[in-house]
């Protein structure tokens, strides 16, 4: 009789072990809720570390032109653009680069800086911008080096 009670005790056991659907539905519930509140603090990051990012590949950049410019007496112009950091255009003599170690980057969003020389914006000689998150000029996106805050 014992044998009996034992299988009875492990049977009960076994059908007590798994969730209910309301204990699985209200675990759901909590998911969803914490997933509500915790998403969109995170989705502002992503796009404000980009902005960054952007801000500080300018600025790299800057540093760059700034070296070709000591090295060859001028910037590069807008024919020749970003590449004669990487890639010796004719007329640069004193040319002793690459002035980029990984070449030219794009933005964050996957588009090329826009490069002008001589520029019309900016009090050192040339323009440099990506065209933000919608990649297109204008529209209050847009991070320069010739505003002193971007957005």
């Amino acid at each position: 009789m014992k044998l009996k009670l034992t299988s009875n005790i492990s049977i009960r056991n076994q059908r007590r072990s798994g969730f209910t659907l309301v204990e699985m539905l209200l675990v759901l519930v909590i998911l969803a809720t914490l997933a509500a509140v915790v998403i969109p603090k995170f989705a502002g990051r992503t796009q404000q570390a980009k902005i960054t990012a952007a801000q500080t590949q300018i600025a790299n950049l800057e540093t760059s032109l700034d070296s070709f410019e000591i090295d060859n007496g001028f910037y590069p112009n807008s024919s020749d653009g970003l590449t004669a950091l990487v890639t010796q255009p004719n007329n640069a003599q004193d040319w002793k680069g690459p002035y980029m170690k990984k070449g030219v980057p794009t933005d964050p969003w996957g588009n090329a800086y826009v490069y002008t020389y001589p520029g019309k914006n900016n009090q050192n000689g040339y323009d440099l911008m990506s065209m933000g998150p919608d990649g297109k000029a204008g529209g209050g996106d847009d991070i320069t080096n010739w505003e002193a805050t971007n957005q």
